[in-house]
């Protein structure tokens, strides 16, 4: 009780209070900031002012420590049981490390999803002895209860952690970034993006995906290839284990690759965002897509011309292209096997995914599409079309059942292989990097100049979302969405209370003013000090008001994604330059160090 009173004294007293920072101290912080950027950049690899390597080699010499494993299970501690049926039952050491993993993810709503429960149950039953499979049939009458506890019992330890603990955990984090976080790229130090091997848990997806609490398995040094120089020194696999394979393989940018379990898909350690081959691919897939504007009209004209073809199998193909140019639609390439997930993209479209409307919401020939696209994401959409996609559509839809193909007598492969006849390097991908491009340039140049960062901010957001829409970039509004925004419109209020109190102490003080006579030189002085506070409080009147409205807006778009992958970051750093803001305020710091090719390449009157 004495340590809690003491506690309480503390917070109350001014004692504990942070000392308050004096101008010095301040500007010699400002200073360090300073010269500790100029140092960064002053050793930063500007690889884009190097002469390129010959087509098709990435790298001379790359040397790395291999991936980081997660650490092995550990059992649960004698004190903490599983139950079943009401009795208490002691699991394998498999069974009990995946019974963990469902335990831990009691309190998300997933675990109450009946195909998470299903694909759980069916995954852990594999994981079981004989004699764990005959008791245990009924995930209804299993009870993790003790388990949960003991994980959420963890996560309010390392919440709890002193500062020293804090401490010791970040140095041996340190310890392992500074081990297996570079690699010597070109006899460069280059930071390695994701080095750890994940560790195994139920798999979640993105939607309403169909293996969702399937098992990802724990990934072995067996099912690990290693990519690095012939000269380098290879990596040590960890004890009493070997490497699936080691490559020497310069023509790809990966340093570690295995296969994991849940899509059969490929899984890669690769460098950072900010490296030279991440910064080399995007500034290469930019200009591709930069290209595609010198060529855009002809293909254009020569999709609309294929629309009245003789063969079925190029019209299909002409009209897949208007809607991959118009709605910037994934091509969907082939599912791989044991893909069961039912998402498609232009290609694979089924005739259920589409309902033609001769007249909708006042419009004519309108296409109302319905479909799970990448990571489940649904898109819905309706849109005019030209009368010839139209007719065009209602004749692929003749005789066909909902679940039959649209297009088909079209595949991705195919698609592809047209494409890049027309413009070398040109896919399906290539068309919506442009139209995101060109689409952001586009609203950006409508964009009226402000003086204020808040308003050009919310005009930039704006541009953006734009892009996001076109490109299907949705997200799930945020748990918290409600309260934040309850939280800011309070502080909106409060500040509108604020205000009319400076306006109303302003109109005073001119009052007072007035009846004195301007030689008052006192009174002058005040009421220049309370316009300034009325205009202060404006300013932050409105940068609230805006930030609301940006959230608002901003609810259920993801802008990163389009802002990462979509938008060659040229046509942003030129637009801040022409308004005169700081490209800090569009970009953060990682994302500047990622486009840092463009920020320093990029002048004034760039032109996507």
């Amino acid at each position: 009780m004495l340590f809690f009173a003491q506690k309480v004294k503390c917070e109350d007293s001014n004692e504990c209070k942070k000392p308050k920072r004096t101008k010095g101290e301040i500007e010699e912080a400002r200073q360090l900031k300073i010269k500790k950027k100029e140092e960064e950049e002053q050793s930063r690899w500007r690889w884009w002012e190097e002469e390129k390597y010959e087509d098709g080699v990435k790298w001379r010499f790359l040397e790395h420590s291999g991936p980081y494993f997660p650490p092995e299970y550990q059992p649960l501690p004698d004190n903490v049981h599983f139950y079943y049926d009401g009795k208490k039952v002691k699991l394998s050491l498999a069974a009990e490390e995946v019974a963990l993993f469902f335990a831990q993810m009691l309190d998300h709503e997933y675990t109450t999803k009946k195909v998470f429960r299903e694909n759980f149950f069916k995954d852990w039953r594999k994981e079981m002895t004989d004699a764990e499979r005959s008791l245990i049939q009924d995930l209804g009458k299993c009870d993790f209860g003790e388990i949960h506890a003991m994980h959420k019992a963890k996560v309010e330890a390392r919440k709890n952690m002193t500062k020293e603990e804090k401490q010791a955990l970040k140095e041996a984090n340190q310890k392992i970034v500074d081990e297996f976080g570079y690699c010597l790229l070109d006899h460069h130090r280059e930071r390695i993006g994701n080095f750890k091997i994940e560790p195994p848990g139920l798999f979640r997806g993105r939607g309403e995906h169909p293996k969702q609490g399937m098992l990802k398995k724990r990934i072995q040094p067996e099912d690990i290839i290693i990519n690095c120089s012939k000269e380098a020194c290879i990596p040590v696999p960890p004890a009493g284990h070997r490497w699936k394979e080691v490559r020497h393989d310069n023509t790809v940018t990966w340093l570690v690759s295995w296969t994991e379990n849940i899509q059969g898909s490929i899984k890669y350690i690769m460098l950072n965002a900010n490296s030279k081959l991440k910064g080399e691919k995007d500034w290469e897939k930019y200009e591709v897509a930069r290209k595609l504007k010198s060529c855009v009209d002809n293909i254009r004209s020569q999709y609309r011309s294929d629309l009245k073809s003789r063969q079925m199998s190029t019209r299909q193909r002409a009209v897949a292209l208007y809607f991959i140019d118009k709605l910037a639609l994934r091509a969907g390439n082939e599912k791989e096997e044991g893909e069961t997930a039912d998402t498609v993209g232009c290609c694979s479209l089924r005739v259920e995914h589409i309902t033609l409307h001769e007249q909708m919401d006042g419009k004519e020939y309108v296409v109302e599409f319905d479909f799970l696209g990448k990571d489940s994401i649904r898109y819905y959409n309706k849109v005019p079309v030209i009368k010839k996609v139209f007719k065009n559509l209602k004749l692929f839809l003749e005789n066909k059942q909902p679940g039959d193909e649209l297009f088909d007598r079209l595949y991705t492969s195919m698609l592809n292989k047209h494409l890049s006849s027309l413009m070398p390097g040109l896919t399906a991908k290539v068309f919506r990097t442009y139209n995101a491009s060109i689409t952001l340039q586009e609203q950006i140049k409508l964009i009226t100049i402000s003086d204020s960062v808040a308003e050009k901010l919310l005009s930039y957001n704006r541009a953006n979302r734009a892009v996001a829409i076109l490109c299907n970039h949705q997200r799930a509004p945020p748990k918290t969405f409600d309260q934040s925004m309850a939280t800011l419109q309070s502080k909106i209020d409060a500040r509108k209370e604020q205000l009319a109190l400076a306006k109303s102490g302003l109109k005073q003080a001119k009052k007072e003013a007035k009846a004195k006579g301007s030689s008052e030189f006192k009174l002058q002085t005040l009421v220049e000090r309370k316009k300034a506070a009325v205009k202060r409080c404006e300013e932050q009147l409105l940068k609230m008001e805006i930030q609301a409205t940006d959230r608002e807006e901003n609810k259920q778009i993801a802008l990163g994604t389009s802002k990462l992958n979509y938008l060659d970051p040229r046509i942003s750093v030129a637009w801040c330059k022409n308004m005169g803001l700081p490209v800090d305020k569009i970009y953060n710091k990682s994302q500047r160090d990622k486009f840092a090719w463009a920020i320093d390449m990029t002048e004034v009157d760039f032109e996507f």
